[in-house]
């Protein structure tokens, strides 16, 4: 481990320290996983992991989340949200990622009520301060901390001390909610997100690792990593995806020329909007129509 990592990591279980003790905001996403990891390791009983269920957590990432925790000692706590149940989060706006963060730390802070925990953490890195994410908005509102972004650890970073420490999934793909792959404007419904994750499911039975279905309306969009396109593209290969992902209900399926990319859903956003740094999205964002889709 270089000398930078080491320091950082220093960085990051001081800090652990300072804070006491802690409700980490869990995922099973590489971010959230190290960093509940990293707080077991340092504070013991004095943390726990909350795991937000609902549809938009795909069944397999529920089942690897709680099978991480189990198999490193991490104490777990599963609480179900209701974001879908809110018009604000269904209705499907460029702030659906708001709304939904916003349910979750209104959750944990109710989790929190007997005060056996001094705050809640999240898994926020130094590089997702680049991207368009609402979700941080709702934790600047509710004080969340951010103990790796603090430490300065990076993606890159947080997946070398995962490797360090011997975690399996230290190159896991990034493992957004279903409700991400939902076109803006199209409402969020537990059927599309059903949709989504049968169709996901068709493709990892194919052999398929880093990918992305995107739903837009009748149409599949499917998003495939560089280094699994050439296996993708050909054309027996095609035809069995084609039937795969009808069969989980879409009517038409079309592979993305450009491949995965994290977050290609605001590739359609004015810039106004992803300059916002991670605020509400204006109103006019609601005029995006359900047949729109992006290329």
């Amino acid at each position: 481990m270089s000398l930078i990592l080491e320091t950082k990591k220093r960085r990051l279980e001081e800090r652990l320290r300072e804070i006491g003790s802690v409700m980490v905001a869990y995922s099973g996403g590489i971010d959230s996983a190290y960093l509940a990891y990293a707080a077991s390791r340092i504070l013991g009983d004095r943390m726990l992991a909350v795991l937000a269920d609902s549809a938009s957590l795909p069944r397999r990432e529920r089942e690897e989340a709680q099978h991480f925790a189990a198999e490193h000692s991490i104490p777990l706590r599963i609480v179900t949200t209701h974001e879908l149940e809110k018009d604000e989060y269904a209705r499907n706006g460029a702030d659906r990622c708001f709304h939904c963060k916003n349910e979750l730390f209104d959750v944990m802070e109710h989790e929190m009520g007997s005060g056996e925990f001094a705050a809640i953490a999240y898994g926020l890195n130094l590089d997702d301060n680049q991207d368009f994410r609402p979700g941080q908005k709702a934790a600047r509102e509710h004080g969340i901390l951010a103990p790796l972004a603090e430490a300065g650890l990076t993606k890159e970073d947080v997946r070398a001390l995962a490797h360090e420490a011997g975690l399996r999934l230290w190159d896991k793909p990034a493992s957004a909610c279903l409700s991400s792959r939902v076109e803006y404007g199209r409402r969020v419904t537990p059927e599309v997100l059903r949709t989504i994750e049968d169709a996901e499911e068709a493709m990892r039975r194919l052999g398929f690792r880093r990918f992305r279905v995107r739903h837009h309306g009748d149409i599949a969009r499917i998003e495939i990593a560089v280094e699994e396109m050439a296996a993708a593209l050909d054309v027996a290969t095609m035809k069995v995806i084609s039937k795969a992902v009808k069969a989980a209900g879409f009517r038409y399926v079309a592979i993305d020329c450009e491949g995965y990319r994290s977050g290609s859903m605001n590739e359609i956003l004015p810039v106004e909007v992803l300059s916002g740094a991670g605020g509400h999205a204006p109103a006019s964002l609601d005029r995006v129509k359900e047949d729109k889709t992006s290329a």
